[in-house]
């Protein structure tokens, strides 16, 4: 009898280690994503900041040019 009743209680799947699994499943996806959003947000933000650099110098230069 208790035989019976142990693997009847394995067969059946419950439905809180199912959202476990996948809670866990999507953790370990967030990671890498995280990981590369990151380097692309910073990326982007160093490009745009030498931008703003060269700007920034040419009009020191064209104010310095101006003067003379």
């Amino acid at each position: 009898m208790f035989l019976l009743a142990s693997a009847q209680s394995t067969a059946t799947i419950n439905t809180g280690d199912i959202i476990f699994q996948l809670f866990s499943f999507l953790f370990l996806l967030a990671i890498p994503a995280v990981i590369i959003l990151l380097v692309v947000v910073l990326r982007k933000r160093n490009n745009r900041l030498k931008r703003v650099e060269e700007k920034l110098d040419k009009l020191l230069a064209d104010q310095e040019n101006d003067k003379k």
